[in-house]
């Protein structure tokens, strides 16, 4: 991956992210890879929910033959997701779409065989000044009642439901979707170095209760390096 301050440079696409509220950054890239990394053959429908830049959308486009969905509320996320996919070899695969998640799953017609977020997670009084980070960031526009209530309208029987959040919102969540009838089936415990507590929960959810499968990530060795299991992760996109 190269970078500059407007700029993320992938294998197969670029990200432009000057006019985007919220930039890259590891958490869309950990769930993007993570979920790159199970089968995606048999999946022909996806929707994207908060894309920002796009990112998410693109990196599974570049794994999956399916039509991708792209939804966000906030006008300067969509216009830079709609020039980086245009930019992008899956301009005709990849449709981004200026409307929330309790309009969408009022008036989408179509279930889906994967659902994706990178959600906003900060629910404190305390709120950044800039109107867009703040959408982006806040729950305020999206619980987490409403994220769960919207996937379980919007997911087909046999579809799988992949979000990443932190530890004690991740927590919460699940139960969350417990009372809408979507269960956790996996999990991947995410640290930034071994010995360190767990950051980020990456967890997928399906209407089919199973055992819950269970593994770990950290993402740097003492030295600061990445390690060998996130490069590994990662390698179908970073340069």
């Amino acid at each position: 991956m190269l970078m500059n301050d407007s700029s993320f440079h992938f294998k197969q696409f670029i990200v432009r992210q000057d006019k985007c509220a919220m930039k890259v950054g590891t958490d869309a890239v950990l769930l993007g890879s993570w979920v790159s990394r199970h089968e995606l053959n048999s999946v022909k429908t996806i929707l994207d929910i908060g894309t920002g830049t796009g990112i998410i959308a693109m990196m599974l486009a570049q794994k999956s033959e399916a039509k991708i969905d792209a939804i966000d509320i906030d006008d300067n996320a969509v216009m830079q997701a709609k020039d980086n996919v245009n930019a992008s070899i899956w301009k005709d695969k990849i449709s981004i779409h200026k409307i929330s998640l309790q309009d969408y799953s009022k008036e989408a017609d179509q279930k889906f065989d994967l659902i994706i977020s990178n959600p906003p997670y900060f629910d404190e009084t305390f709120k950044p000044a800039e109107e867009g980070r703040n959408k982006a960031r806040h729950t305020d526009n999206l619980s987490f009642e409403d994220l769960a209530d919207g996937v379980r309208i919007l997911l087909s029987e046999h579809g799988k439901f992949y979000v990443i959040l932190p530890l004690t919102e991740g927590t919460i969540f699940i139960e969350k979707m417990r009372v809408e009838g979507l269960f956790l089936n996996e999990i991947m415990r995410v640290k930034s170095r071994k010995e360190k507590p767990e950051k980020r929960l990456m967890m997928q959810f399906s209407f089919h209760k199973t055992e819950v499968i269970t593994t770990e990530l950290f993402i740097h060795e003492d030295d600061n390096a990445y390690s060998e299991a996130y490069i590994e992760m990662t390698k179908d996109y970073y340069l």
